[in-house]
């Protein structure tokens, strides 16, 4: 594979997944590569390691469009994702363009592109997969939320001056009410105000309950994508892919981060295994707001979650839109009945 005459700005991310959907691209003696597409990344699972190959989009959430801001991203994911799985996230990859024009993955040549290398993890061990199986030990989640209460313990405290976290919140909900009533969309308009109608008045009636977590030094820079198909139960839980592409949406109450993996549980039909990771979290952080807020942060998260479901609708390359439709309407009916918990 030649590239001969071409910059390296020209060599296009199909060049790139064809080279590395072949083993002999890997130095580790692969002997098979599968590639798999994500909204934001090529992933390449080869033997027992893995290499994220950011796509160059430019997205009103984030902008990978040119090379230096993949780098910087790439070591941000690299480091932040160390904090709760240090053995899983190994280095950062250059791609370089050899003499003679063709590419190669930790070579000499001008840098193409950056891959984050990881140790794969299995899947038979993912969290999403085991609720699926009815097989969650419960050792093991016992485990992943006592290294999670260590995590929030450790993490970097946000200091908000009076009310800031409260009008942060409120923007947020607003934001997201806001995207949801687009009508390219299709969903129910009157439930959406609804759901935005519950959380403001929530956040107007319990503003002191949401400032006493600021004066208690909850709200930290979190995981910020906290779900099951990010939990890997292996004798040392492993806990990946961490909201890396934009600080402000990791600074929040460390119960709500909790929250999301709670609420994925609910939606992955597991409600009981939900209760239990909340009694345990508990126990392990010492950490237990009321149920109100409990409520609160999963109706604000199944609220964002139909969002981003909504946003992958706007990718021309996308082979299911119904199955993102579909999503963003279960995480509204889910936003629904946490909104009712609200009064």
């Amino acid at each position: 594979m030649t590239m001969q005459g071409q910059t390296d700005e020209d060599i296009g991310i199909a060049l790139k997944v064809a080279f590395l959907g072949r083993p002999a691209a890997y130095p580790d003696g692969v002997g098979e590569v599968r590639a798999v597409e994500t909204h934001m990344s090529w992933v390449f699972l080869a033997d027992g390691f893995a290499y994220k190959l950011k796509k160059p989009v430019c997205l009103p959430y984030r902008d990978f469009s040119s090379l230096e801001a993949r780098r910087i991203n790439s070591e941000d994911e690299l480091r932040l994702n160390r904090r709760l799985s240090p053995a899983v996230y190994l280095g950062v990859v250059p791609l370089t363009r050899e003499a003679g024009g063709g590419l190669a993955l930790g070579g000499t040549g001008p840098v193409v592109d950056w891959l984050v290398k990881m140790r794969r993890l299995p899947e038979a061990a993912m969290l999403d997969r085991l609720i699926g199986e009815h097989a969650v030990p419960r050792p093991a989640i016992d485990a992943l939320v006592a290294n999670l209460a260590s995590f929030y313990r450790e993490a970097p405290v946000v200091d908000w001056a009076p009310g800031e976290y409260v009008r942060r919140l409120g923007e947020q909900v607003q934001a997201n009410a806001d995207e949801l009533m687009d009508p390219r969309y299709g969903l129910a308009a009157g439930r959406v105000r609804g759901v935005l109608a519950a959380q403001q008045a929530f956040l107007h009636r319990a503003a002191d309950r949401f400032e006493q977590r600021v004066r208690e030094r909850r709200v930290v820079e979190g995981h910020g994508d906290l779900r099951p198909e990010h939990v890997c139960l292996t004798p040392e839980p492993a806990v990946i892919d961490c909201l890396e592409f934009n600080r402000e949406l990791r600074l929040l109450d460390a119960a709500e981060d909790f929250c999301f993996l709670v609420l994925e549980c609910e939606r992955l039909g597991d409600a009981a295994l939900g209760a239990y990771l909340l009694a345990a979290y508990a126990r392990a952080s010492g950490d237990a707001p009321d149920a109100g807020l409990l409520s609160f942060y999963k109706c604000r998260r199944a609220t964002l979650r139909a969002k981003t479901a909504a946003w992958h609708l706007h990718d021309e390359a996308l082979a299911d839109p119904g199955k993102w439709l579909s999503r963003a309407c279960v995480y509204l009916d889910i936003a629904t009945r946490h909104a009712a918990a609200l009064g």
